[in-house]
């Protein structure tokens, strides 16, 4: 054999070795449960066993190793209208107690609808202690911008309002529509929270000029960020501080929709936060999760935000604060992405958005 040739030989079955390297490496995407309607969040009770919200109303039990599920009973009464229903559920245990938190669309006597922060005890696949934390003071008819994430810490609750499709009310600060507000874990206001430049500032606000956030999430480090949606483009991420105005409708990277016209006085403007990333177009996020780096080590910190509309999972590095990189993951072959959660195994968990969501884990 000519040595040239055996060169070549050696360069081709190195390649492929690579090749071959690389693809038994790419994280494998199991099915773990199917028919689920609308999902919009999951929460785990513990490593075997989950709570889904559906946007109908149901709060399912889901067994994750039998495949078991059940309607939890007692669910406060939702309004599923337009981009309405149950939303964001999340779990934490004090004491000896278990208490699920609720972000929901909730109904007045008037048919106006807001929404609504609840909260209560699981005891035998059922809810006890139901009590509302939280109703946003002025409903509407509209079925837009509810928001709906909630995120736990170990004093606070926080909860997303999105504007509900009236883009003035995101600076009116005496409103809670286009806010991120914070409680303590019983529904009562911190005495710490931030005070607003005026009398008749809402106690409850933590942040204000949001459109539609649908992404809440705290880092390693304990920092809060948000995501929300924009108009036509502009969708965002922020780092959540206490007392701040993120600018919608004022700034905006995004379009009116259709038209294409500018919305508000430009894209900056003193006092107001600019965001640390922006999509045009929008990719319409849903669901964020910063991830421990358990099963995958080189996703460390990384932070994964769920896409409707561009159908795909995003991967986002981040250093001192600063988007580094990104990468758009498994897009158009799932459909729409509602949520995104890391579960107690370090696996990553997505819900997608459908008549038939399915509950889709990842590991290596």
């Amino acid at each position: 054999m000519f040595p040239y040739t055996r060169y070549f030989l050696l360069i081709v079955a190195s390649v492929f070795l690579a090749f071959s390297i690389a693809v038994s490496a790419s994280p494998r995407v199991e099915v773990i449960a199917t028919a689920l309607n609308r999902p919009w969040s999951i929460a785990w009770i513990n490593e075997n066993q989950v709570l889904i919200s559906e946007r109908s109303g149901q709060l399912i039990h889901l067994d994750l190793t039998s495949n078991e599920r059940t309607a939890i009973g007692n669910v406060p009464s939702v309004t599923a209208v337009g981009q309405g229903g149950l939303l964001d559920v999340q779990v934490t245990t004090l004491g000896d107690t278990l208490w699920v938190y609720l972000a929901l669309s909730g109904v007045n006597d008037d048919q106006t609808t807001g929404t609504e922060l609840w909260r209560a005890r699981l005891h035998n696949k059922a809810l006890t202690d139901v009590t509302q934390l939280y109703a946003m003071p002025l409903k509407t008819t509209s079925g837009r911008h509810f928001g709906g994430r909630i995120a736990l810490s170990d004093q606070h609750v926080f909860l997303t309002i999105g504007d509900r499709g009236e883009r003035d009310r995101a600076q009116d600060i005496s409103d809670s529509a286009g806010s991120i507000i914070r409680l303590n874990l019983d529904g009562s206001i911190p005495s710490d929270n931030p005070i607003f430049a005026s009398p008749n500032a809402r106690p409850e606000l933590y942040s204000v000029g949001h459109r539609n956030p649908q992404g809440l999430a705290f880092d390693s480090k304990g920092h809060l960020y948000a995501h929300e949606h924009g108009p036509e483009g502009g969708d965002e991420i922020n780092r959540i501080e206490a007392g701040l105005n993120y600018g919608w409708p004022t700034i905006t990277y995004g379009r009116n929709y259709g038209i294409g016209t500018p919305i508000g006085e430009g894209v900056e403007k003193e006092g107001l936060e600019q965001p640390l990333i922006y999509w045009n177009p929008s990719i319409a996020p849903s669901g964020m999760t910063f991830y421990s780096g358990k099963q995958f080590p080189q996703w460390k910190n990384n932070v994964f935000v769920g896409a409707l509309k561009a159908q795909m999972l995003v991967r986002l590095a981040f250093e001192n604060g600063r988007p580094k990189q990104k990468e758009r993951l498994y897009r158009g072959e799932y459909g729409r992405i509602r949520d995104v959660r890391e579960g107690p195994d370090g696996a990553l968990y997505l819900l997608t958005d459908s008549t038939r969501g399915q509950l889709l884990r990842i590991t290596p």
